[in-house]
C-alpha cells in the first residue's frame, strides 16, 4: 500500500475512534463538493484538534483567515460556546454564501461574522476599529502572506492568545531557500518570523494523514 493511502486508512481509523463528526459537519464538507469548492477543508482529526486547542485555551473570540465552506468554522463556533463569538475571513463571497448555508444549518451562524474580502484588508480594519483582541488566530488563507497576517494577528491578540498556521511544511518544499513558489516562501517567512519575534513562543509539527504531508505552526503570545 502507497504511504498516502495508509495515510488515510490510519486517519480514518483515528476520527472512527475519537472524532464525533456529525451530520452537520458532514453536510458542509458535501456542500462545499456540490457548489465546486476545492476540497482543502481540514481532516476531520484537524478540526477536533483545533476546538480542542480552542477550549484548552478557553476561547471565547476567535479569528479565522480562509473560511471556505465553514467546516472548520463550525468546529471553532462550537468551541467558543454559545456566547462566544467566531470571526471568519473569506476572500471569495460564493464560498462565504455557502459557508452560512453550513453554519445556518449546524446552528452556529448566530455566533459568527463572516468578513468578505482580502484577509489583509480586513486584518487592517479590525485593526483600526479597535475590536477586543482574539483569543484564538487560525491563519488558513493563502500561505504567500502568512507573515504578513501574523504580524497583524499579533496586533489583535493579548498576553496568552494562541495562534496557529496551517499548511507550513508544503510537503517537505518548505527546507528549499531557492524555491520559487510564493506559498513555500510564504510559510518559511511565517515560520522564520514565529521563530524570531520575542513575543511569541512557538513550535512547528509535521503531519501526514489524508491531506497528505503537511504540518501546522502553533504559538503563544507572552
Amino acid at each position: 500500500m502507497a504511504a498516502d493511502d495508509v495515510w488515510t486508512t490510519v486517519d480514518d481509523y483515528l476520527v472512527g475512534e475519537l472524532v464525533a463528526e456529525d451530520e452537520a459537519l458532514v453536510a458542509a464538507r458535501e456542500l462545499g463538493r456540490e457548489r465546486g469548492l476545492p476540497p482543502i477543508e481540514v481532516a476531520p482529526n484537524q478540526g477536533a484538534f483545533l476546538a480542542l486547542v480552542a477550549r484548552m485555551a478557553g476561547a471565547r473570540r476567535v479569528l479565522e483567515l480562509g473560511t471556505l465552506a465553514g467546516y472548520s468554522t463550525i468546529w471553532l463556533a462550537r468551541a467558543v460556546g454559545a456566547h462566544g463569538h467566531v470571526t471568519t475571513v473569506e476572500l471569495d463571497p460564493r464560498h462565504a454564501e455557502v459557508a452560512q448555508e453550513n453554519l445556518a444549518r449546524a446552528d452556529v451562524g448566530e455566533r459568527v461574522e463572516i468578513a468578505v474580502g482580502p484577509a489583509l484588508d480586513v486584518l487592517a480594519r479590525l485593526t483600526e476599529s479597535g475590536t477586543e483582541p482574539y483569543d484564538l488566530v487560525f491563519l488558513d488563507a493563502d500561505k504567500a502572506n502568512m507573515a504578513a497576517y501574523l504580524e497583524l494577528a499579533l496586533r489583535l491578540t493579548r498576553s496568552g492568545s494562541v495562534i496557529v498556521g496551517d499548511n507550513v511544511v508544503r510537503r517537505g518544499a518548505v527546507v528549499d531557500p531557492s524555491s520559487d513558489d510564493p506559498s513555500v516562501q510564504g510559510s518559511r517567512a511565517f515560520l522564520h518570523a514565529l521563530g524570531n519575534d520575542p513575543r511569541l513562543e512557538a513550535t512547528a509539527l509535521q503531519t501526514v494523514g489524508s491531506k497528505g504531508w503537511d504540518g501546522f505552526a502553533i504559538a503563544r503570545v507572552r
